[in-house]
């Protein structure tokens, strides 16, 4: 038997493959490897490369995002929350940085913005009631 991979985006399905051999998943702690006859896990996913193949199609490169890979059977479901593919693999590595950790740079300042906002009006709201 082999697996059957799914990598999931949070608004439609990047892509389903059937008869996959193995897997390689980056984690906070390294990379993992995946075979058909692996136990169940869980495992949080970091942004990388994620690697997997097929008899039809070979060594197959993505660029996932942070995420989460959950193996239950022959099945292995992979959710994040951006992915590429179709780039060769000496510019995916690239790709990755630019696309997936610039955007958590980019997010954190936006959250920090958004505290502030917050505690200003949080701050103005309550010299208001006390008026």
């Amino acid at each position: 038997m082999l697996m059957k991979l799914k990598v999931l985006l949070p608004f439609r399905v990047f892509t389903v493959q059937e008869e996959v051999r193995h897997l390689v998943a980056e984690t906070p702690q390294g990379a993992f490897g995946f075979l058909p006859h692996r136990l169940d896990c869980v495992a949080p996913l970091a942004p990388g490369i994620l690697t997997y193949e097929t008899a039809a199609q070979g060594e197959v490169y993505l660029a996932v995002d942070e995420g989460v890979l959950v193996k239950s059977g022959y099945e292995v479901l992979i959710s994040v929350r951006n992915a590429m593919g179709g780039i060769p693999l000496k510019e995916l590595r690239g790709a990755v940085e630019r696309e997936f950790l610039d955007l958590d740079e980019r997010e954190q300042h936006f959250r920090e913005v958004l505290v502030k906002m917050e505690s200003g009006f949080i701050r103005r709201f309550i010299e208001f009631r006390h008026e």
